[in-house]
């Protein structure tokens, strides 16, 4: 949700601005929604569990602006 909302690399005069996380955008565990896991049983092998929701997220959260404001934001992060 944070790359989708906040995370942006700016440069100013050349230099990245954000040299460390203290500079950096990160949504803050206040402005994150609640959020559900639900682990599903499997007779499979557990395995690859990590950050391939990361595409997904912004292409929801995409399309739930389009839905509110008929307006397509095509570019991360997202900015009416």
């Amino acid at each position: 949700m944070s790359s989708t909302l906040r995370e942006a690399l700016t440069v100013r005069n050349g230099m990245i601005e954000s040299s460390n996380f203290d500079t950096y955008p990160l949504l803050t565990l206040r402005e994150t929604p609640q959020i559900n896991v639900n682990l599903l049983e499997s007779g499979d092998t557990p395995y690859g569990m990590g950050e391939l929701i990361v595409g997904p997220v912004g292409a929801a959260v995409a399309n739930a602006v389009f839905a509110l404001t008929g307006k397509r934001l095509r570019g991360l992060p997202l900015r009416l």
